[in-house]
């Protein structure tokens, strides 16, 4: 029997991980369907009993559900846990699993597909929401110089450093209290670039040889990107490498063998410019 899995948001209809999924089965052969589903806003919970119902196995989770899979498992993995949400869930019976596994991907992404170690470097995550929460333990775990996180709220960044203050170098501030530091790599974690704007961040944070990496896929030469590339960075990258490692990940967690994603990175990926 084919076994079913979904990934559920709302909206929807831009998401690359049906095709993404398709092509991970395809190429490891393993009999199964993947749809996308428009869950109704307020509607999450009653949208995931009726996939379950029909035998769905599991499901990924984007926007704006994340927080919704979190509180609907029975059971949350230590990530998930800080993050507080989940982007991938499972169905084992009456457990409902919940995973993210936003951070070990995009720290896939950057080490595997583009070649830069994270240990020992000085890297600033801008943003303290969700997708920061989500990178925190993962970063941590490459065990670099120091992680700096900047955000509007510092009171947000400061609650991620006192998270991580036990494993490492964690520093939380605002974007004023960058001036005059310089990081080898920078990551966009805000939500800035949904919205076409830049975060208020200095241009001098760019170290020379820096990686400036955007978690938004699919914008092109965001704001940021090309704040970055003024300011003489000439290594950028956007999400869509951290999109289909996280998609990796999940596909491995329920069917038990990781695919390889260099075809569905070529696939989908859009030129910065």
């Amino acid at each position: 029997m084919t076994d079913r899995y979904a990934v559920i948001g709302n909206p929807i209809g831009f998401s690359k991980s049906p095709l993404i999924h398709a092509m991970f089965a395809q190429a490891s052969g393993q009999d199964m369907e993947y749809t996308a589903i428009e869950g109704p806003p307020g509607g999450f919970a009653g949208a995931v009993d009726v996939f379950c119902a029909v035998g769905g196995k599991g499901l990924n989770i984007t926007a704006p559900f994340k927080l919704d899979a979190f509180a609907y498992a029975t059971e949350r993995s230590e990530r998930a846990q800080l993050a507080g949400a989940a982007n991938a869930m499972k169905f084992d019976g009456e457990r409902v699993l919940a995973e993210n596994f936003d951070g070990v991907g995009l720290v896939r992404d950057v080490t595997h597909n583009l070649g830069c170690q994270l240990q020992g470097k000085r890297v600033l995550l801008l943003g303290a929401g969700g997708a920061a929460r989500g990178a925190l333990l993962p970063f941590l775990a490459q065990a670099p110089a120091e992680l700096v996180i900047a955000n509007r709220t510092v009171a947000r960044a400061l609650e991620l450093q006192a998270m991580g203050a036990a494993r490492a170098n964690v520093r939380g501030c605002g974007y004023s209290d960058l001036t005059g530091q310089t990081f080898d790599v920078v990551f966009n974690a805000t939500s800035a670039s949904l919205r076409a704007e830049l975060p208020p961040v200095p241009a001098s944070v760019f170290a020379p040889g820096c990686l400036a990496y955007e978690l938004a896929y699919g914008k092109g030469l965001t704001p940021f990107l090309r704040l970055a590339q003024n300011a003489g960075t000439r290594r950028l990258a956007d999400g869509v490498g951290m999109l289909v490692e996280q998609a990796a990940e999940a596909f491995a967690w329920w069917r038990g063998v990781r695919p390889d994603t260099r075809a569905a990175i070529e696939r989908i990926t859009i030129a910065l410019v």
